[in-house]
C-alpha cells in the first residue's frame, strides 16, 4: 500500500501496523519496499525525525489505529532513537521497537534492551536477514495470548524464547559472507568520497569482481549510493558512497 511521510491510514487488525523512522529517504524507501514484499505488514507512516515519529504515533493511537511496530533508526538528526523508544513506552498499547542501525557498540546494544527494543537489526543487511527478523517478530506476537490481562510464566518464556533462539536458516544470499560484508561496509564507511570496486577490493583483500558483487548488494539494499565519476580521462567509473 502506498504511503506518504506523516500520513496515517487505517488497516485491518490482522496486519502489523508499522511506522518507519529513518532520516535518510533512500534507506526509508528501501525499508518500505522490503515490508511491502512481506505478508501481514502495513506501513502506516514514514517519519524522518524523532519528533515527527512521536507525533505520528500519538495521532495514530488517538485515531483508534495504533502503531504496532516501529522500525527505529538510532541515529536521528534531532534526538536519539532510544529516546524516542523511551517516549513511546508511555503509549497504550505500547508499540514494539526494532532498532535499525549500523552501530555495533555494546553499550548501545545494552541501552537498546533497557529501552524495550525487542530486536536489533544491523546495517547493512540483506532482504533475507530483514525477513528473518520480521518473521521472528510475528512469531513473538503470536506466542503472547491475545485479549488476556494475565498470562502464565510459560507464555512469557515461550514468547521471549522466540526472540532469543538462534535461527538456523541462512540469512545471507548464496555467495555473500557476513564477515566479508562487514569488511566491505567498513571500508566504504571510512571513505567520505566513496570507493570504486577496485579500491574496495584492494582495501579488503578480495578481487575487484568480488568487491563489486558486495557493493551491488549494498546498493540494492539502499545502504550505499552509486555515483558515476568521469575522472580526468573521461572514462566513467562507478563509486559507491555510504548513505549514513
Amino acid at each position: 500500500m502506498k504511503t506518504t511521510p506523516g500520513t496515517v491510514h487505517s488497516t485491518t487488525s490482522a496486519t502489523v501496523r508499522v511506522l518507519i523512522v529513518e532520516d535518510e529517504p533512500k534507506i526509508a524507501a528501501a525499508h518500505r519496499s522490503y515490508l511491502e514484499r512481506l505478508d501481514g505488514f502495513d506501513v502506516v507512516a514514514v517519519a524522518h525525525t524523532g519528533r515527527e515519529a512521536l507525533t505520528i504515533a500519538k495521532r495514530s493511537q488517538s485515531s483508534g489505529v495504533p502503531v504496532d511496530l516501529v522500525l527505529m533508526d538510532i541515529g536521528l538528526p534531532d534526538m536519539s532513537g532510544l529516546a524516542v523508544a523511551a517516549a513511546l513506552a508511555v503509549l497504550r498499547p505500547r508499540p514494539d521497537v526494532i532498532a535499525v542501525t549500523s552501530a555495533r557498540d555494546l553499550a548501545l546494544v545494552r541501552a537498546a534492551v533497557a529501552h524495550g527494543v525487542v530486536l536489533y537489526l544491523l546495517k547493512p543487511f540483506t532482504f533475507a536477514a530483514f525477513r528473518e527478523k520480521l518473521e521472528r517478530y510475528v512469531e513473538y506476537r503470536a506466542a503472547l495470548p491475545a485479549g488476556e490481562t494475565a498470562i502464565s510464566q510459560h507464555d512469557i518464556d515461550r514468547a521471549f524464547g522466540v526472540l532469543r533462539t538462534p535461527d538456523q536458516r541462512p540469512t545471507s544470499p548464496k555467495g555473500i559472507a557476513p564477515q566479508t560484508m562487514d569488511e566491505v561496509s567498513r571500508a566504504v564507511r571510512g571513505a567520505p568520497d566513496g570507493l570504486s570496486a577496485g579500491e574496495t577490493g584492494r582495501a579488503v583483500g578480495v578481487s575487484r569482481v568480488t568487491a563489486w558483487r558486495y557493493l551491488e548488494r549494498m546498493a540494492e539494499d539502499g545502504v550505499v549510493e552509486r555515483r558515476t565519476d568521469y575522472g580526468r580521462t573521461g572514462r566513467p567509473q562507478v563509486r559507491y558512497v555510504w548513505l549514513r
